[in-house]
């Protein structure tokens, strides 16, 4: 053979491979715009991108460059960001408002630029700015790179479905009420499938609410993947599908141990991917699907239950017509028990292809409290809080974080504090008291603009603390810029002598978003490995309005892949 072609082939082996590690570009627009939509009786105007709610999906491979282009036609100020993406190298595309970047003003653009490295399954994307997520959200799909196949059986078809909520009120006019008045806001009056309400709600746009319902069609003794996202503001949510069993098989875009549910809980920010298995000789055309949330806390909620169906595409034996009593049986709102044993059947794959990177030793350990609290009531002014002279507040380790007029990383990356933020957030709590018994006399937070700052490379041990200050209530947890390896979890007040003897070093589950449990704690260990400011926070709305949020700042390691990089010449100003 010749030498030369010989060499040469090898050259293009070479390089086809580097192209298939590198992944591809993929563009996307995003064009903020009011549109509108009818639901439940009522036309209203609603921000959405691209006229589409929920917004369009994002689909790229494991590898692949993305950029999106943001372009805000609307009057609010607004941000987007990529859920679950940990952004290494492109830490100005992450997106909280405040935190990462200023927001788009209006008439203005932002092009997010982020590469998928290491990460595949389902994310989603979401406005992070106030409450506008109600409307600006969507779907992130990322496959594996091409030639990779699932860790488990290759699914016939692929659906998406996001749990959202509808409002026939402004959620920008309901959070701004509830802050002024320092009251609990105004409830959403239904839960969506994919955006629809469905038929148990009452409906003007069609026989039974029948426009208002999402379907989802299959075929008989076929397998569906089931990427399932809530992006819900303020509920955890039960999800079943009636005489159906599903397999869980990803969750946070991470795969996990598959295991056999009729029921799933799934809390907002959370995505978990899920085989369903259709019956090859089905007794009914449709069957129901229902959601409805679950909740512990003592203020109010939507308590209603949404529906949407599964219909077989070929004619079976069975009624086409469901009623109310068809629904599946889905727990009781405060089923706590069901949570605990929901959130412990998950488990890493840990595998050769895809190992448990848990730290087994830790160089800094953190105990931080999440609850509620009050704040006194503003000089002269009546509040709607727990009592008149109070209002509603969130804190951890009793700081309810106020957000700074320039984002933290630009302050951060120029040296330019000046005044926006402290680097003297307790790492431990202030004051000690039996967080889950009975409440201190004082429940008063304090409110401020503090940061964790973290060594590269550190290998961190956060137990998050329920407190009961208020009322015990479930936080799904949601850390930016990193996955967390949940290694124990249990209620009442965390032992620190005793509870980490329990804790799973071997196959713990690994997420993005972690459920702290009502009235108990939660332990996770990561690796601060990526550089950069990060914000951790609750991901109901209304929590993080009132601050239960704050910050890391991850410092620059030695070599040049570990610095924080210079931010993009479009980045928005404010």
């Amino acid at each position: 053979m010749n030498s030369t072609l010989s060499l040469s082939a090898a050259i293009l082996v070479v390089l086809a491979n580097i192209l298939l590690c590198r992944g591809i570009t993929r563009h996307y627009k995003f064009d903020i715009n009011a549109h509108n939509v009818t639901h439940l009786c009522k036309t209203k105007s609603i921000i959405t991108v691209n006229g589409k709610f929920p917004g369009p999906t994002i689909f790229a491979r494991e590898g692949d460059r993305v950029l999106i282009k943001v372009v805000n036609h609307v009057p609010n100020n607004l941000t987007i960001h990529w859920h679950g993406i940990r952004q290494r190298g492109s830490q100005w595309a992450d997106g909280p408002a405040y935190i990462t970047q200023c927001p788009i003003q209006t008439n203005q653009s932002y092009v997010y630029n982020y590469t998928i490295n290491g990460q595949r399954g389902t994310l989603f994307w979401h406005a992070h700015i106030s409450w506008l997520r109600a409307t600006i959200h969507g779907p992130i799909i990322i496959f594996p790179k091409k030639n990779v196949s699932y860790p488990f059986p290759k699914p016939n078809k692929e659906k998406t479905i996001i749990f959202g909520e509808w409002w026939n009120n402004d959620t920008e006019a309901v959070i701004a009420q509830a802050l002024q008045t320092g009251g609990g806001p105004n409830v959403s009056d239904a839960y969506t499938f994919n955006g629809y309400p469905g038929p148990l709600y009452n409906s003007c746009t069609g026989a039974k609410g029948m426009a208002d319902t999402y379907k989802l069609k299959i075929k008989p003794g076929r397998t569906y993947l089931l990427r399932l996202i809530n992006a819900a503001l303020n509920d955890d949510l039960f999800f079943s599908i009636a005489n159906h069993t599903i397999t869980v098989v990803e969750a946070d875009a991470l795969y996990v141990k598959p295991f056999e549910t009729d029921t799933l809980l799934i809390t907002p920010g959370q995505t978990t991917n899920v085989l369903l298995k259709t019956k090859p000789n089905p007794s009914h055309t449709t069957y129901l699907m229902g959601l409805r949330p679950y909740f512990v806390g003592s203020g109010t909620f939507d308590n209603t239950t949404a529906s949407a169906i599964l219909e077989y595409t070929v004619p079976s034996p069975g009624p086409k017509n469901v009623t109310l009593n068809d629904l599946p049986c889905l727990p009781s709102i405060n089923d706590t028990s069901f949570f605990t044993n929901f959130t412990s059947k998950f488990q890493s794959l840990n595998t050769a292809a895809f190992p448990v990177t848990v730290p087994q030793t830790v160089d800094k350990h953190i105990f931080l409290t999440v609850g509620l609290g009050t704040s006194p009531c503003p000089k002269n002014q009546t509040c709607q809080g727990p009592t008149n002279t109070t209002k509603f507040s969130a804190s951890i380790n009793n700081i309810s974080m106020t957000l700074p007029s320039i984002s933290l990383l630009q302050s951060h990356y120029f040296g330019q504090n000046s005044g926006q933020f402290k680097t003297d957030f307790p790492q431990f709590p202030l004051n000690q008291f039996n967080y889950t018994g009975t409440p201190p006399n004082n429940t008063n937070v304090l409110n401020g603009t503090k940061v964790i700052v973290l060594s590269y490379n550190t290998s961190v041990e956060i137990v998050l603390q329920d407190t009961s200050i208020i009322s015990a209530e479930s936080h799904p947890l949601h850390l930016h810029g990193y996955n967390v390896y949940v290694v124990g979890q249990g209620f009442g007040n965390f032992n620190s002598s005793k509870d980490p003897a329990n804790y799973n070093l071997v196959d713990p589950v690994e997420r993005n978003t972690v459920a702290v449990p009502a009235g108990g704690w939660v332990a996770l260990r990561f690796r601060a490995d990526n550089p950069g400011v990060w914000f951790m926070h609750c991901h109901f709305e209304v929590h993080i309005s009132w601050g239960l949020r704050m910050a890391w700042m991850v410092l620059d390691g030695m070599l040049p892949n570990q610095k924080l990089p210079p931010p993009p010449a479009d980045l928005p100003k404010c």
